[in-house]
């Protein structure tokens, strides 16, 4: 039976396209201005007012001068081995967590669960948290950015309720066939929840790709083990992106002959750098999203529909 649409639901849908296109021009401008700012001529820049809808003139020196900055290159691979190590170890402690507080046999689970609840709303502090890291002796290692936040109490919880939702049948058949937890696990439940991780293992790596404070506290000795966001940190603040300030670097670029002053250059060149700074922390981690994003809706969802 086909449903007749009225004019007034056609109406209804063209006012939805419209509102929702508004919302999404005003989610996606100001990354399009940034992006369009990281090519614009400083000069053409500073004398801009109002909206930014294309690059003006265009200039890649912004992006030379981030780009030989040596504290850029290190905190890439610093990130990329927080991102690795730290998804993989945090999905897999979740996915255990989650997969112990679904089995009917296990008595504690309800207290285990209240407890890890608890950790959502209350918490010691950084205080007790930076003397705990300490007394481990994980100050100024890598593992101080790791092991602290391995699990996260609200990725658990929806990856408990995607498990909840595997058929209890399955995992008994699998039983009487000799099966133990671990083949059940990686065999059976997971391959039928595979968009819920998908959604976790994305959640981890973006909150790691973005993680710039622990890094900032438990790491105040060992500057070569910094990440990408916190050096991006700092140049968003200091203007700088060799140790000196970006006026230096930007001089050397456009020339004596352009701009004398050089306390004009640097006032010119910083918003470009910060603009180009942005855009080298960001679109690895954008390109990410195209290929799992069809996950997020179904996965998030997940164990909201019972049985």
């Amino acid at each position: 039976m086909v449903e007749r649409r009225t004019v007034s639901n056609r109406i209804f849908d063209i006012c939805n396209y419209i509102v929702l296109a508004l919302i999404a021009l005003v989610c996606l401008y100001p990354m399009l201005h940034v992006f369009f700012g990281s090519f614009s001529d400083p000069r053409l820049l500073a004398k801009h007012n109002g909206l930014l809808l294309w690059p003006l003139g265009h200039t890649r020196r912004g992006y030379e001068i981030v780009l030989q900055n040596p504290n850029v290159w290190s905190g890439y691979a610093n990130t990329l081995f927080y991102v690795i190590i730290g998804t993989v170890s945090r999905t897999f402690m979740t996915m255990l967590g989650a997969y112990v507080l679904i089995q009917k046999d296990f008595m504690p689970r309800r207290i285990i669960m209240m407890l890890f609840v608890f950790t959502m709303y209350f918490s010691g502090g950084m205080i007790p948290d930076y003397l705990l890291v300490t007394k481990l002796h994980l100050l100024n290692t890598r593992w101080a950015i790791i092991i602290p936040s391995l699990i996260s109490t609200w990725n658990m919880i929806i990856l408990r309720t995607a498990f909840a939702q595997v058929p209890a049948s399955l995992e008994e058949s699998a039983r009487l066939d000799g099966a133990g937890d671990m083949t059940i696990l990686f065999r059976i439940i997971l391959p039928a929840t595979k968009a819920s991780m998908a959604v976790i293992i994305m959640y981890y790596a973006v909150g790691e790709w973005n993680s710039w404070f622990s890094a900032a506290i438990y790491l105040p000795a060992r500057r070569d083990y910094y990440p990408l966001q916190l050096f991006l940190r700092e140049i968003l603040i200091n203007y700088s992106t060799s140790g000196n300030a970006t006026g230096g670097a930007g001089a050397a670029g456009l020339g004596a002959g352009a701009i004398a002053d050089a306390d004009a250059v640097e006032a010119l060149i910083e918003d470009v750098v910060r603009y180009c700074t942005i855009c080298v922390a960001t679109i690895p981690i954008l390109c990410i999203y195209p290929f799992v994003q069809r996950y997020f809706v179904k996965g998030v969802m997940m164990g909201s529909i019972k049985e």
